[in-house]
């Protein structure tokens, strides 16, 4: 096998427990360089757990885990950064009022000067921030423009280009798109498709198949802790994907359940349809009984008008 069949990352049958709980049950996928693999699943289907055994945070209980056909064992996410593991999370680690190129190499500022007197080299910084960022294809007026000026796609189009600079061969993608309305999500796949071109592997984790499709070269579906396969785009449509993803078998039980529960409201609305035209032929019988003769006349006697009251001086 050459370097360009190895993944660059492959897990093999990974399982992780957390006491009596299963996350993760013989989970297999790979990613190569060049490749976006989407890593697919509704809420609760294991991804978060997965990403956090590929970006060192947790180790499998089961399992192997390899990089570039080398088994790995990571105790930290700084273990799987310095081989060259980036992980781009969806609540971005960006400080807003700090400016594009502090925030581009934050954590790993370049300075210039000796000992007491070193400070941030501004214009490295600059010119590094500008051309890495054109690599991507984002153009910026001002790299000390503060980075909570710029919109949810921007920031993640920093922080794609500062892995990339600090020598990632793959990119995990958090949910990248899930706060970003159309437009802004669209910036987002775009920058993915550059770090492919750049001959990256890119694991792009999501719950929405039309975001992943455009983008992606192979799907890994999770669905509560377990794998239903990895397919290659020409094995699956977007159809497809989305009812793999539901759960096929979920979707035509709720399909079952809901016409259970139509004609349940049929019979409920003839019921208490049958049950008003009873009440209105009751009302219509009622008949109000008529106040005893006495009451009627003494009613009509307080109802005359009473005589005038005698002047002053009348006998």
């Amino acid at each position: 096998m050459n370097a360009q069949t190895i993944p660059l990352i492959d897990v093999q049958n990974v399982s992780k427990y957390f006491g009596s709980v299963i996350a993760l049950k013989d989970i297999s996928m790979s990613v190569r360089a060049g490749e976006v693999m989407c890593l697919l699943g509704d809420n609760g289907a294991g991804k978060s757990t997965l990403i956090k055994i590929l970006s060192g945070v947790h180790q499998p209980s089961e399992g192997r885990y390899l990089f570039e056909g080398k088994e790995m064992h990571f105790s930290s996410p700084r273990d799987a950064l310095s081989v060259g593991i980036a992980t781009v999370y969806q609540d971005l680690a960006m400080i807003p009022l700090m400016g594009i190129s502090r925030n581009f190499f934050l954590g790993s500022e370049p300075t210039k000067g000796w000992g007491p007197f070193s400070r941030f080299n501004v214009k490295f910084a600059d010119q590094v921030t500008r051309e890495e960022l054109a690599k991507m294809g984002i153009q910026v007026r001002e790299t000390t423009q503060p980075v909570g000026t710029l919109s949810g796609g921007e920031r993640q189009s920093v922080a794609i280009a500062r892995a990339v600079y600090f020598g990632a061969k793959v990119l995990i993608l958090d949910e990248p798109t899930a706060a970003l309305g159309v437009k802004e999500a669209g910036v987002v796949l775009r920058y993915i498709a550059q770090a492919r071109a750049r001959n990256l592997g890119v694991i792009f984790i999501t719950h929405n198949p039309h975001h992943a499709y455009p983008i992606g070269d192979y799907f890994t579906i999770l669905n509560r802790g377990s794998s239903y396969g990895t397919f290659a785009k020409s094995e699956i449509s977007r159809e497809e994907l989305t009812a793999m993803m539901a759960g096929g078998e979920a979707l035509e039980e709720l399909s079952h359940e809901l016409a259970e529960f139509a004609r349940t409201d049929e019979k409920a609305a003839a019921a208490l349809a049958g049950a008003a035209q009873d009440l209105k032929a009751e009302a219509a019988a009622l008949q109000v009984e008529q106040l005893p003769t006495r009451f009627i006349e003494a009613e009509h006697q307080y109802a005359e008008p009473l005589p005038p009251a005698p002047l002053d001086g009348d006998a």
